[in-house]
């Protein structure tokens, strides 16, 4: 990533422009998802879903591994990384519930930016230097307790707060500059390119990336990719830096709900599974999760989705996530039980009867079936 001069390059977008210019060229995407009126079909999802483990081997494809995507928030604990491995944690005295956050998209409930703050405060930084803009809390109570305070929300309510408090943590342990801590060029945004890179096999200057809605890179990969820097994740290897990446498994695992909140997708599948599996979404119906090596999976396994219309409402990503977990021999009954919300939504009128459902209709062929 040096010029011949020995300076640091600036990285540049570098998103295949047919995939930019060329919709018709998409990859073939597969019905994941089902939304019935009576007895017709009237709305599907279609995606991409891949899984595989942590040798790199695909033991499960629908529709394309091919397919291009911004991982959006998925990339957080890749993100949260170098903040181990750096040793600005352990400079900082990070605890894992600091980490967590750092890997989360969080509700911003007070127990959310009360986290965020202390990690800002022990990296000697507070709020004001927070770069990802505000925005009204995902939580209702913690929205209308703004609202009933006469306050506006801040930086700290932004769902991706402790993911930038994180990045803010590693530039000052860098000695980077604190006020672009968010932009390419900067050395904290250079080490996340090179985890990212050690993760998923992409040279560093070779990564597509855009500007997310938080201000920080997103970056543009395959789903066939993002499924084996999952597995990598929780099963790593050099160069992978296994050390670090264990932590994050580790603090993730220990507070789900750092990493979104009560009830939320994440939070709660974590908890069904404890010790099993990580879980993060993403936006424009990105998930992501890394099951952790057990006797089905000995290399662990990582499994990525992509919902090729965003899915607006987030009602086929829960069901997707389940059922493939499910099939995957990941979730069994009981915890399928205290899932049952997110396997299958039933639609109902204005007079309360019910009318439809949501639900999975998709088989994975696991190798050897």
């Amino acid at each position: 990533m040096k010029d011949e001069g020995g300076r640091m390059k600036v990285l540049r977008s570098a998103i295949p422009s047919s995939f930019i210019l060329h919709p018709s060229s998409f990859p073939v995407a597969e019905p994941l998802v089902l939304v019935t009126r009576g007895s017709f079909v009237e709305s599907v999802h279609r995606g991409h879903l891949v899984a595989s483990d942590g040798l790199g081997r695909r033991v499960a494809v629908l529709g394309s591994p091919e397919a291009v995507a911004f991982i959006r928030s998925a990339a957080k604990p890749f993100q949260a990384v170098p903040l181990v491995a750096s040793g600005a944690a352990e400079a900082f005295g990070l605890e894992d519930r600091e980490l967590a956050v750092a890997c989360g998209s969080h509700d911003a409930t007070p127990a959310h930016t009360e986290t965020v703050e202390s990690l800002l405060r022990k990296a000697g930084l507070d709020v004001s230097d927070l770069n990802c803009g505000p925005h009204e809390p995902y939580s209702k109570a913690a929205a209308e307790s703004l609202k009933a305070r006469g306050e506006r929300p801040t930086a700290v309510h932004n769902n991706c707060s402790g993911n930038h408090a994180g990045m803010l943590a590693l530039a000052r342990h860098l000695g980077a500059d604190v006020k672009t801590y968010h932009l390419p060029e900067n050395p904290a945004q250079r080490e996340i390119f090179r985890a990212v890179s050690r993760f998923s096999g992409v040279p560093a200057e070779e990564l597509g990336y855009a500007v997310d809605n938080c201000a920080a890179p997103t970056f543009a990969l395959t789903i066939g990719t993002v499924a084996l820097m999952l597995a990598r994740l929780v099963s790593p290897k050099p160069p992978a830096s296994a050390d670090a990446a264990r932590r994050i498994v580790g603090a993730m695992m220990a507070h789900p709900s750092m990493v979104e909140g009560e009830g939320e997708l994440d939070t709660e599948l974590m908890r069904a599974a404890p010790g099993r599996l990580v879980s993060k979404v993403g936006a424009e119906g990105v998930y992501a999760a890394g099951i952790l090596p057990c006797e089905r999976w000995p290399e662990g396994l990582g499994l990525a989705c992509k919902i090729e219309d965003g899915d607006k409402g987030d009602r086929a990503r829960p069901r997707i996530a389940v059922e493939a977990l499910r099939q995957l021999g990941v979730l069994g009954k009981d915890e399928l039980k205290s899932l049952s919300k997110f396997a299958r939504e039933t639609l109902k009128n204005h007079r309360g009867e019910s009318v439809g459902e949501v639900r999975a209709a998709f088989q994975i062929p696991l190798r050897g079936d």
